[in-house]
């Protein structure tokens, strides 16, 4: 990729990034749109400005229920993954109880987490896994059976272990599908957190503002804490993405 190509990719949505921002002061101002219903972006970057401490308190507080959460659902289903792989009973008994935990509202889950592991980060981590479990067992289910069988007939024939296939083989060619249901994640455990921070926190995190300022009608202050959230996300999805870059190089769509 030429340096010219990179700088277009960046370019292209910094431009119309600035473009949509532009058009919605305009109209805003120019409608005379109540700042109650859409305040204007430049309202809400002085809210921004001077509520850098409070939003960073909020981030800190609701980012460690998102990571917590994310690494044990992530894991989690993982090593389910693994582990329906090595057996077909727990194929078929598996599979149907975590899409039954992925079909579970959220609405109903937090209230419940919240009871079980009190108003602090853990009950949002506990959410956060709940909604991470299924999309990473699904993607790591379906990645283990990436290889094809002409591959897995040549380690055969070469007498390696359950073991050593599924390192060499069988893990690198699922790493796609896993790196998927990582980025998936990311936003799925941004979007728990903050949801179960709406049925209980302590005085901090992004959910619990949103929800008081809503009650407050601080718009602005609410637009701040979707600003945060959104960069955050994005950062949190792009982090992720780069380490799926360095590690699967070799795979056709990150050589393209």
């Amino acid at each position: 990729m030429t340096r010219r190509t990179k700088a277009a990719r960046w370019l292209a949505p910094l431009i119309f990034g600035a473009t949509l921002l532009a058009l919605w002061e305009a109209v805003v101002r120019g409608f005379g749109i109540s700042p109650v219903l859409l305040p204007p972006p430049s309202a809400i970057a002085v809210r921004f400005a001077g509520s850098t401490p409070i939003l960073w308190a909020d981030f800190v507080q609701t980012f460690r229920g998102v990571i917590a959460g994310y690494v044990i659902g992530c894991g989690a289903g993982v090593l389910t993954a693994l582990a329906i792989d090595r057996s077909p009973f727990l194929k078929a008994g598996l599979l149907p109880v975590g899409n039954l935990a992925a079909a579970l509202p959220i609405v109903g889950i937090a209230p419940i987490m919240v009871m079980w592991f009190g108003f602090d980060w853990q009950s949002k981590a506990a959410v956060v896994a709940i909604m991470c479990f299924f999309p990473m067992l699904v993607n790591t289910v379906a990645g283990l059976s990436a290889s094809e069988a002409m591959q897995r007939d040549l380690m055969r024939t070469y007498a390696a272990s359950y073991g050593q296939t599924l390192l060499r083989l069988r893990l690198p060619a699922a790493a796609p599908f896993l790196f998927n249901g990582l980025k998936i994640c990311t936003t799925l455990a941004l979007i728990g957190a903050i949801v179960a921070e709406f049925f209980g926190t302590p005085i901090v995190g992004m959910g619990f503002r949103i929800s008081t300022e809503v009650g407050r009608m601080n718009v602005d202050m609410v637009w701040a804490e979707i600003t945060v959230a959104a960069l955050a996300g994005s950062a949190f999805y792009g982090i992720v993405a780069a380490i799926e870059r360095a590690v699967t190089f070799w795979h056709p769509s990150q050589r393209g």
